[in-house]
């Protein structure tokens, strides 16, 4: 027997102990157990579950263990992860602190930050949201206004933030914020932690068209920000926000892996609610979208793995995060569509028992689709990106 092999064999021994039954179905969104200060469990077992898993190091399995995480190779990560998937294990944690800042901060971070920041994400104590986007500077990121004077001791942050996920719900924020106004875009930019509490923070929230607000405009006001917040060297911001823009584009190209959906998929809601004849969906057309979006699927999951085996050989393509960021996110779109397609008019419900809580999924994922093209950077950027860094072509 192989490590790996006894390491599953352990592992999945392991959650088939604690997990409790509750925990081994798909989650819907208020059933998400996030981090913070305001934490919150629906249920004595999500609790249960949550607690076990931070103690184990699961949370953050691929963090060093003294900052909370239980120490684990690549390869053992991923295994746990297929295990718990087997097992139908909802995550433990959401925070964008696991899946963004935490990488950052292993990487650009120094001793004190690290040793203040990654524990309490790894035991959910705190809540990150991100302030890159602003109104004037979305894709065009590097023309962002927000502005952090020198007061020795501290900056002084003013300026404005929009689309920042949950910050109405947020403990902290990681900001880029414009610290020399006479450099060229990308090198007058650093990088700055904000705790949310800190006087002169303020949160507005934005109405969505799925019904929803989890996006929101953030505004600082004469906010005081101490030196020791600083990430990495000053006006050097850019490189760490690249750097955790690869794991967010990761992230998002892996299609929703642990985002609420429909307890159906579009090959199941096709034979529930599309008419059948002899074991075949009788629209053809639609019928060919299915295959294709299932050919789809399976390319990008096998291309995951690629990935993933080149990267832990030592040669990994970084080029794939971003193909893979615009596939991903155009084939969620390209999925919502296909349920709406085979639910017809029972796709149209928005509220009411006349349809059940699959179908009303399914409509607001719909509209909500259409935010991942935009999220991490709008596809059409992108296409230039990819254009330019993947292929060689020119400007």
């Amino acid at each position: 027997m192989t490590d790996l092999t006894e390491f599953r064999v352990d592992a999945k021994a392991w959650l088939e102990k604690n997990c409790p039954p509750s925990q081994r179905k798909p989650v819907v969104k208020e059933e998400q157990i996030w981090s913070g200060r305001q934490q919150a469990f629906y249920c004595d077992d999500a609790k249960l579950w949550f607690e076990r898993c931070r103690d184990k190091g699961y949370t953050v399995p691929d963090w060093p263990k003294e900052y909370g995480g239980a120490g684990m190779s690549p390869l053992e990560a991923k295994a746990l992860k297929e295990e718990m998937n087997a097992l139908g294990c909802r995550p433990p944690l959401y925070d964008l602190g696991i899946w963004m800042l935490g990488p950052a901060l292993l990487e650009f971070g120094n001793d004190e930050q690290r040793r203040e920041h990654l524990p309490k994400i790894a035991r959910g104590e705190i809540r990150w949201c991100q302030g890159y986007s602003e109104p004037g500077a979305g894709s065009d990121l590097a023309s962002l206004q927000c502005k952090a004077e020198d007061k020795g001791d501290h900056f002084l942050v003013n300026g404005a933030k929009i689309w920042t996920t949950w910050a109405d719900k947020a403990d902290w924020i990681f900001c880029l914020v414009r610290t020399d106004h006479g450099a060229a875009k990308q090198e007058g930019i650093s990088f700055l932690l904000i705790d949310m509490d800190n006087p002169g923070v303020n949160v507005s929230p934005i109405a969505l068209i799925s019904g929803e607000s989890e996006f929101c405009q953030t505004f600082f006001d004469n906010v005081e920000v101490p030196k020791k917040n600083l990430v990495a060297e000053l006006n050097q911001g850019w490189s760490v926000a690249k750097g955790l823009l690869k794991h967010e584009r990761k992230l998002m190209s892996e299609i929703g892996g642990d985002v609420p959906s429909p307890g159906i998929n579009p090959v199941q809601a096709a034979t529930q609610y599309l008419p059948m004849k002899d074991g075949k969906i009788t629209n053809s057309h639609l019928r060919a979208q299915l295959v294709e979006h299932e050919m789809t699927m399976r390319a990008v999951g096998l291309t995951h793995f690629r990935s993933f085996e080149e990267r832990i050989s030592g040669n990994a393509n970084k080029n794939i995060p971003l193909i893979m960021k615009y596939i991903g996110t155009e084939e969620m779109k390209n999925k919502a569509e296909l349920m709406l397609a085979c639910l017809g008019t029972q796709g149209l419900g928005w509220e009411g028992d006349e349809y059940t809580e699959d179908e009303i999924m399914v409509t607001r994922g719909w509209l909500f689709s259409k935010t991942m093209s935009i999220a991490g950077g709008t596809n059409e950027v992108q296409l230039n990106i990819i254009a330019k860094q993947a292929l060689g072509l020119p400007d």
